[in-house]
């Protein structure tokens, strides 16, 4: 069986890199950016954050105390995420494969 971290990003990946990469960091916000669903954006979030090219972090408990909702968790990228994305990037300009500009 092939190893998963030989493989290209997928599209919706490469999206979710992108919006990380624009400084959108909490997981609502990357679906908005990215037109995806929570089922693909978070499993992609939970993958990225294994491999180490993500880090998250919870907010401070205050803030969402405050405001009576909850805790939200950021995301952002690793030096090795932002690599990832470069060459992913590359790929699909060679490719000449449009739907990742699209994030």
């Amino acid at each position: 069986m092939a190893s998963t971290r030989n493989r290209p990003p997928s599209p919706e990946t490469v999206a979710v890199l992108r919006a990380l990469a624009a400084g959108i960091t909490y997981g609502f916000d990357i679906m908005d950016a990215t037109g995806l669903s929570s089922g693909t954006v978070y499993p992609i979030l939970a993958r990225l954050e294994r491999r180490r090219l993500v880090r998250s972090s919870w907010e401070d408990p205050a803030a969402h105390r405050d405001t009576g909702r909850p805790a939200r968790k950021y995301y952002r990228l690793t030096d090795a995420g932002r690599l990832t994305l470069e060459d992913a990037m590359a790929r699909y300009r060679a490719l000449g494969t449009l739907r990742p500009e699209k994030a």
